[in-house]
């Protein structure tokens, strides 16, 4: 025993003597960059933030963070925004000087002025600081979309929302806005009207550019073979929503089958629905139930909701507050029309108002006759 102790405590005395002389394990991990450090700190960017999400770009050399803050600043951006940039985005640092202004021609070339560009990457950093690799790419795309007649505005929306389709070959692009101009005009869309239908979808939907020509022609084909006509797709199409990329027959199918089974409704009664709500295509059963549910414990009857089935399309906790501030008005959701609780908050308040003033009026005039229109 005491053997087996002495030599325990002669393999710990080595092993004392030989660790001074090795390596801390800390000391592997490369070391921050303190000139990169101290100069964002002056930038009054979060270094914590920084280290937080992207730590490892405190560790890199070299980089260029002054002459990032320059470039931003040139181009009227204050300190807040510089540092803003910084925060989202740190990996910008790394980009060269070269890379910076060769990204800045290219940009402003679709952007009216420097301050729309300085908007541009505060709100998308990732999209301006790019591989050089890119640039190529990026600049075949805009050409392409040039000799679409596509405007600026568009094009530069594009590039900031979607950059992957402008970082890519431009013919794959070529190869989906064919096939949506193809499919357009095929369903009976207008020669004359294919370029602004067009913008509006990319302006809508940029990321359509990603999918591939093949969802395009199987969805519609789903949709065809569900009784959908030409004249139908193509107000599908024109709703703007880009559906006909983002889904899948198999979702569409399990999708429409509970929405005609919980609206008790035959199938061209359900086509009809879909074309004043395509939300019936597009959310999921899940989204649906808790929608449906939500509305028939307020009162609202399942014949209500098919007469005005874009309500579907407002969240369940949106539609309980307005119910709940239209009834602060004396406004019976159960035997009004549910057309009140549709489009956006200013729409509804618009609504809301005229309620308001009808309760208001008579307060005021009570023998004054209240006008249709109120």
């Amino acid at each position: 025993m005491l053997r087996l102790v002495r030599t325990s405590l002669c393999l710990y005395c080595h092993r004392t003597q030989v660790m001074p002389h090795m390596r801390p394990y800390s000391s592997f991990i490369q070391e921050e960059n303190t000139v990169a450090v101290d100069t964002l700190y002056d930038l009054s960017v979060d270094i914590s933030k920084v280290r937080k999400l992207k730590g490892w770009v405190l560790r890199q050399s070299p980089v260029y963070v002054s002459e990032t803050a320059t470039l931003l600043r040139d181009m009227g951006a204050n300190g807040q925004v510089i540092a803003r940039v910084l925060e989202l985005y740190p990996e910008a640092i790394l980009c060269t000087p070269e890379q910076m202004e060769v990204q800045k021609k290219l940009w402003m070339s679709v952007c009216a002025s420097q301050k729309d560009l300085v908007g541009i990457i505060e709100k998308f950093p990732a999209s301006f600081f790019t591989p050089s690799s890119d640039h190529d790419n990026q600049t075949a795309n805009i050409l392409y979309f040039q000799t679409l007649l596509l405007n600026k505005r568009i094009i530069s929306k594009l590039m900031a929302t979607a950059p992957q389709s402008f970082s890519r070959p431009v013919e794959q692009n070529q190869e989906m806005i064919q096939a949506l101009q193809k499919t357009y005009l095929d369903l009976g869309g207008r020669e004359d009207n294919v370029k602004v239908w067009l913008q509006k979808l990319l302006s809508q939907n940029p990321y359509v550019l990603l999918k591939l020509p093949e969802a395009l022609r199987n969805n519609l084909m789903f949709l065809r073979e569900s009784g959908f006509t030409s004249n139908d797709l193509l107000q599908l199409l024109s709703k703007l929503r880009g559906f006909v990329t983002e889904l899948n027959p198999e979702s569409m199918k399990v999708t429409l089958s509970y929405s005609q089974e919980t609206l008790g409704c035959t199938e061209a009664e359900l086509r009809q629905i879909v074309l004043q709500c395509p939300a019936l295509l597009y959310y999921s059963v899940p989204i649906l139930v808790d929608r449906f549910k939500g509305l028939l414990s307020t009162g609202v009857t399942m014949e209500q909701i098919t007469a005005t089935p874009t309500v579907l399309e407002l969240t369940t906790h949106i539609v309980q507050h307005r119910i709940q501030k239209l009834r602060s008005y004396g406004y019976d959701i159960r035997t009004g029309s549910l057309e009140v609780l549709n489009g956006t908050k200013k729409d509804f308040e618009m609504s809301y108002g005229k309620l308001h003033l009808r309760r208001e009026r008579p307060h005021f005039n009570p023998v004054a006759p209240l006008s249709t229109e109120d």
